[in-house]
């Protein structure tokens, strides 16, 4: 049987003896190095090299079971001193978590589209950073309602913000209208960090006029949106 020549996640770990998420804990920590074929893959060389290294020095570098989102939101929860409550909406949600991924904060570990797996140890290093609690909420979620009303503004006059490029979605959330999944829709979420800066980042605007603007009223951010160029006769 002629030998493989490369290896993807699964095939390195399992020559490893490992899992997929300890080896990228362990390629994030740098115990294990960047794949080298296409830039997802192993040669046989590198993988046989990380065997040579010590293949129990990979699976030592991360010691203890990887949690969930959920998990990591209890945690993080119960270091700030408002833990998440039965029944209760969480201080600290999954969904604050996965924006953390998103930051850069945690790594995220699963081979798994849909799911995380996080290491517990780094989730405790940043359930300790100083400021977190701020920073959580400023990534607050808001939906385009809840953002134009956070501003005071008309949602028509939110959605002309969003065309002028000055805020963009950090997600989107799937929201089902009535029992049919035909019903389902995403819907953006926004930073409500980046919503209070608009404000402040964009001081050409009347805000306090832009705010008394009546119902049917053309939005005043109109004239702002650069006009396509007019077509040769």
């Amino acid at each position: 049987m002629a030998q493989r020549t490369e290896y993807d996640e699964a095939q390195a770990a399992k020559r490893l003896h490992t899992t997929v998420v300890v080896l990228r804990w362990a390629r994030h920590v740098g115990v294990v190095p960047d794949p080298d074929v296409r830039g997802f893959a192993w040669s046989r060389s590198a993988v046989e090299a990380m065997e040579a290294m010590d293949a129990a020095a990979v699976r030592a570098a991360m010691p203890r079971e990887a949690i969930s989102p959920y998990e990591a939101a209890n945690r993080i929860a119960a270091a700030l001193g408002t833990p998440n409550k039965p029944g209760q909406p969480p201080a600290v949600s999954s969904y604050a978590v996965k924006r953390l991924i998103a930051l850069g904060l945690l790594a995220d570990l699963s081979a798994h589209r849909r799911y995380s797996s996080l290491n517990p140890d780094q989730v405790d290093q940043v359930a300790a950073l100083e400021g977190l609690a701020g920073l959580l909420h400023r990534e607050a979620p808001l939906g385009p309602e809840q953002a134009a009303a956070r501003l005071g503004v008309r949602r028509v006059d939110f959605e002309w913000m969003r065309r002028l490029g000055w805020i963009a979605p950090v997600s989107f959330g799937r929201v089902q209208f009535g029992a049919s999944k035909a019903g389902a829709v995403d819907v953006p979420r926004f930073a409500a960090g980046h919503v209070d800066d608009l404000p402040g980042a964009h001081p050409e605007v009347d805000w306090a006029q832009l705010r008394t603007v009546e119902k049917g009223r053309r939005s005043p951010l109109a004239a702002l949106c650069p006009q396509p160029a007019p077509v040769p006769a």
